[in-house]
């Protein structure tokens, strides 16, 4: 039990700290754009938020499994694959969780008034030290509870995880061996773990979002 919450813990982390990164730099860029393309591209990003988990995972296999479209070149020159390896585990619980930090962390740039960044351009600021320095202090509340939430829901995933890395023992993956191995009772403990470990993320979340701000929804 102790293996599956530890590699559960690490698959979150490492998939939100990639979500944060990339969702926070994108979130920028759709606050402060008005660009078509851009839409489109906010869209297509946003679907494993509605996509059932199966879904998702069958595109990523498409893409990044041992014979995809970007997973079979990979192999082939280096002989890494993302299937059936933790790094599987990662790249499914970032790509369902990132559209959560994505809409927190635009709505939260959104919130910051234009005029402030415009006031630092005109005094030379570079458009990285205004983000850095004025962008980020004033949006960090929001980006906060989306990290939060989305490391809630990387935590939790399921089905994409299943596909992509199905021989790894996450706490979803795990809970669901047990429960189709020897019944209810055996999977009894990793669902108590996962109940506290959920609870505590979204008191966390509750507490960020009263205290700073709203939790973005």
């Amino acid at each position: 039990m102790l293996h599956s919450i530890v590699l559960s813990l690490q698959v979150a982390t490492i998939a939100t700290a990639l979500a944060v990164i990339f969702g926070t730099a994108l979130g920028a860029v759709l606050a402060r754009t008005r660009l078509a393309w851009l839409v489109v591209l906010e869209i297509i990003l946003s679907l494993p938020m509605v996509f059932p988990p199966s879904v998702t995972g069958y595109y990523l296999v498409l893409l990044f499994g041992r014979n995809g479209l970007l997973g079979g070149p990979l192999y082939a020159l280096t002989g890494f694959q993302f299937t059936f390896h933790p790094a599987g585990a990662v790249l499914a619980a970032a790509v369902v969780s990132f559209p959560l930090m994505l809409l927190s962390a635009r709505a939260a740039i959104q919130q910051v008034d234009p005029d402030l960044e415009k006031a630092a351009y005109t005094l030379g600021r570079s458009r990285w030290i205004v983000f850095w320095r004025i962008t980020l202090p004033l949006a960090w509340r929001g980006l906060a509870a989306g990290a939060v939430l989305t490391f809630a829901r990387a935590l939790g995933e399921f089905g994409a995880t299943l596909m992509m890395a199905g021989n790894q023992q996450t706490m979803p993956l795990a809970i669901y061996r047990a429960w189709m191995a020897e019944g209810t009772s055996a999977a009894l403990g990793l669902v108590a773990a996962h109940t506290v470990l959920a609870v505590c993320i979204l008191a966390l979340a509750l507490y960020v979002g009263r205290r700073y701000g709203r939790v973005p929804s």
